[in-house]
């Protein structure tokens, strides 16, 4: 790593899958020895990490961190072209009015080609939750309307631009102020997505930051998820790699205040800077206006990095404008440390943190919280379960995920999902309705409680079912876990 890179991050820890043979993971289990692993760069003065690293358990995570992401390095292509021929054919269905229709235009001869880059075209996860419409009946004052919003943002920043645009201009009447694709100086790829919406029909106006989260099919982004590398950040605290790597770290300046924005290449913008910047100019010409970070997964994660770098570069007029960060599905980013300095922070600019977790998903639950690894999720989590009813706690139930206790509850619950699902229309309405391919991920629930708990649909649903004022009201409050 250079020189100015570790004066800006003096401590890490960053795994390097490429650089790592098959052979040399199966000599990470059986040998203690960390010193000059190629694999594995960490500052050598360090020896208490270093003795933290030849420890067994730790050693596993490490190896279960660089063999899945070699796998998905080493499947790559295929994956993306296997999402990519099913999105067409979801798509091919759906343009044609299903088989019927396929048959119908087949013999009329006006078979319709679906095309990525137009308006119709959907992602895998747009056609799971094909709702795009905002729920009429949730105000600009109600309580919801946020955090309501923040989830529709999320889910539609997997969509492509064409898409995106006509969705916040005819459905939703608001202004798309940016479609944004970002560099990993890391992975040497576009893979950071986001969406900037202005919605100028409330007073003040609001600006919605989306960040987009972990697609089924895209390999870089469960790479992403998946490495447990981490940069400790002076004063700030140790910080998930991955995500910092998403948001914009470069690999020879590390997180300076400013970059030479004007004479880069226009194909590499780094997240945290490009967007950073958007906002300075719109909050400039709107000097009332606010704005709201929000993601789903992978998204709710770098929502929460890109505030802390905020504050780590004390950007006071843009925290003094941040009215919330609302994330749904969000993994662990940092350590206690991190979590102390978000606390501090968050409650310095009176700003709104509110992290949403559906029942059993299991993105919430990684990195693993336990002695061998530091991730922790901090501030205040509203935890819903399958009846969409709320619960404001410190942390959601099985923490972990893979506990025993947790077994046979988890799969009771997937099967009432299933169940769900075929009636939940004749309860509360059409807008309710799963189609056949948010049925099917529910049947792989069956085998994989907490996958199909995941997707949007279900923290669409909550948002708009569930309560949320005890929620805000508490948010600043010591308190222990109350039932709404």
């Amino acid at each position: 790593m250079a020189a100015k890179e570790q004066n800006m991050c003096h401590n890490y820890m960053l795994l390097k899958p490429q650089e790592a043979s098959w052979f040399d993971l199966v000599r990470l289990l059986a040998s203690s020895r960390m010193e000059k692993r190629k694999f594995i760069e960490s500052p050598e003065e360090r020896d208490d990490d270093l003795q933290e690293l030849r420890k067994f358990q730790r050693r596993w995570l490490i190896f279960i961190s660089l063999l899945v992401q070699k796998l998905l390095i080493a499947v790559h292509n295929p994956l993306g072209q296997i999402g990519y021929m099913l999105e067409m054919w979801l798509n091919f269905l759906s343009i044609n009015d299903g088989l019927l229709g396929i048959f119908f235009n087949l013999l009329k001869g006006k078979l319709v080609w679906p095309d990525r880059l137009t308006e119709t075209f959907r992602s895998v996860t747009g056609i799971s939750d094909t709702r795009v419409e905002l729920d009429k009946s949730i105000t600009h004052d109600d309580t919801r309307y946020r955090v309501s919003l923040s989830m529709m943002a999320a889910k539609l920043s997997y969509e492509n631009e064409a898409f995106v645009g006509t969705t916040v201009r005819n459905h939703w009447n608001m202004d798309l102020l940016g479609f944004f694709n970002f560099w990993n100086d890391y992975q040497d790829l576009p893979s950071t997505q986001a969406i900037m919406v202005q919605d100028t029909r409330t007073q003040p106006n609001l600006i919605i930051v989306a960040f987009r989260g972990t697609e089924p099919f895209d390999g870089d982004a469960w790479r992403t998820d998946i490495d447990i590398s981490w940069f400790e950040i002076e004063n700030v605290g140790k910080i998930h790699g991955g995500f910092m790597k998403a948001l914009g770290l470069q690999k020879n300046k590390g997180w300076p205040k400013e970059i030479d924005r004007g004479n880069g290449d226009q194909n590499r913008q780094y997240a945290y800077y490009e967007i950073r910047q958007k906002l300075r100019d719109v909050l400039e010409k709107n000097e009332n206006a606010k704005f709201i970070l929000t993601g789903h997964s992978l998204g709710g994660a770098l929502a929460v990095l890109f505030t802390a770098l905020l504050a780590y570069h004390e950007e006071e007029l843009l925290l003094e404008r941040l009215e919330g960060v609302y994330t749904f599905g969000q993994p662990r980013v940092g350590d206690i440390k991190f979590g102390d300095f978000m606390n501090d922070k968050l409650k310095k600019y009176t700003v709104r943190y509110i992290r949403h977790v559906y029942s059993n998903d299991i993105v919430p639950r990684i990195p693993s919280d336990d002695k061998s690894l530091l991730f922790k999720h901090f501030g205040l989590c509203h935890h819903f379960n399958s009846l969409y009813h709320g619960k404001v706690v410190w942390e959601e139930p099985n923490k972990n995920y893979f506990s025993l206790l947790w077994i046979i509850p988890k799969y009771l619950n997937a099967v009432w999902e299933l169940i769900r699902s075929f009636i939940i229309p004749y309860i509360l309405g059409k807008n309710y309705k799963e189609g056949w391919l948010m049925k099917f991920f529910r049947l792989v629930g069956l085998v994989i409680p907490g996958i199909p708990a995941h997707l949007p649909q279900d923290y669409v649903n909550a948002t708009r079912l569930g309560s949320f004022h005890r929620a805000v009201r508490l948010l600043n409050q010591d308190t222990e876990s109350k039932e709404d």
